[in-house]
């Protein structure tokens, strides 16, 4: 799979998200919400290794790549600074990355009620405050 591929993933993930929605199915929306940012993070990752080559450096690098972790993919993705210094600029997209951290690969196996689906969605999705707007700008 390759970058586009990956971003066009999260774009269909999040709309699929929004779907499910508006169609009251709130586990579904909250686990493809979560997924569109993984999609997103490993386009990002993608980034990383066309410009530095690392999987030249790190022989492990490929592997690690293989997680649903969001935070590693952040790691991976070498965006902790710049994701610090974006959530010191903005304290409501510092909540939205608090907000995704109850996200997980295992959350397609959970019951979520229609506000927690609601608030990850938002996390994910605002337009200024959301993070794969963030993750966007970057992949």
């Amino acid at each position: 799979m390759n970058r586009a591929e990956l971003q066009q993933l999260a774009e269909d993930r999040v709309l699929d998200a929004a779907a499910l929605l508006a169609a009251g199915r709130w586990s579904g929306a909250y686990y493809l919400a979560g997924y569109a940012v993984e999609c997103g993070l490993k386009a990002c990752v993608l980034v990383r290794v066309e410009q530095t080559g690392i999987i030249f450096l790190d022989r492990k690098y490929s592997e690690k790549c293989w997680t649903h972790d969001l935070d590693a993919l952040v790691t991976l993705a070498d965006l902790e600074a710049e994701r610090g210094t974006a959530i010191a600029a903005n304290p409501v997209l510092a909540k939205s990355w608090v907000t995704l951290e109850g996200w997980t690969e295992a959350s397609r196996y959970h019951q979520k009620t229609e506000p927690e689906a609601r608030e990850l969605f938002y996390a994910v999705n605002h337009t200024t405050n959301g993070v794969l707007p963030w993750i966007r700008s970057r992949w």
